[in-house]
């Protein structure tokens, strides 16, 4: 088990960074928040956790133990694996998937892609007692900001595939995007992947 790892930050995608670990480059799998907060050729320290499978290994990364908590939990419910877990926590932070277990709130889990009110349920039936135990704290999705300007046709083209990535529709995708991109809206690709992951979150 990879449980952390601390290297230089060679590259920065929209959900992936590539960390250079003692000579070598590993890919690690991240929320789009936690790739937007780093920057190429700074030190990063994440909490990683190592999917194995027969045809791969992969390395998933979150800036808190809380956060890789909350992963490696969900995952624990049939039917929920690594990418379903990432795609909660791209739209909810740890807090919010925490309190929407505790109390039940089958709106908000079904905000996240893949999710329907059947799994929502079976999410909240199997993990609501270990949430509770643990003292959750109340809490609800965050909302969606200011609207936002038009941004450049391959700024939204890097955010729509972002989206689809996550699980979301292109038409779900599309969507979002005509929304955040009315009024002011930073063309930067991360500012603007946030914005439609708070709109989708809605």
């Amino acid at each position: 088990m990879i449980a952390s790892i601390r290297g230089t930050v060679r590259h920065v995608g929209l959900d992936h960074l590539v960390v250079e670990v003692g000579g070598v480059g590993l890919l690690v799998h991240t929320t789009p928040d936690t790739a937007a907060g780093t920057r190429t050729g700074q030190e990063v320290s994440l909490e990683t956790t190592l999917v194995v499978r027969e045809e791969s290994l992969t390395v998933y990364g979150f800036g808190t133990t809380e956060a890789k908590a909350i992963f490696e939990q969900v995952q624990t419910v049939s039917g929920v694996g690594p990418r379903l877990a990432l795609a909660m926590l791209s739209v909810h932070s740890p807090d919010d998937v925490r309190a929407a277990l505790a109390q039940g709130d089958l709106v908000a889990l079904t905000k996240v892609p893949g999710i329907g009110r059947k799994s929502a349920e079976r999410l909240v039936l199997e993990l609501k007692d270990k949430i509770l135990a643990l003292g959750a704290e109340p809490g609800m999705p965050p909302r969606a900001g200011g609207a936002a300007a038009e941004a450049d046709d391959a700024v939204q083209g890097q955010v729509r595939e972002a989206l689809q990535g996550l699980g979301w529709t292109a038409k779900q995708a599309e969507g979002a995007l005509a929304t955040v991109t009315k009024g002011e809206q930073p063309t930067d690709v991360a500012a603007l992947l946030r914005a439609a992951l708070r709109e989708l979150g809605r």
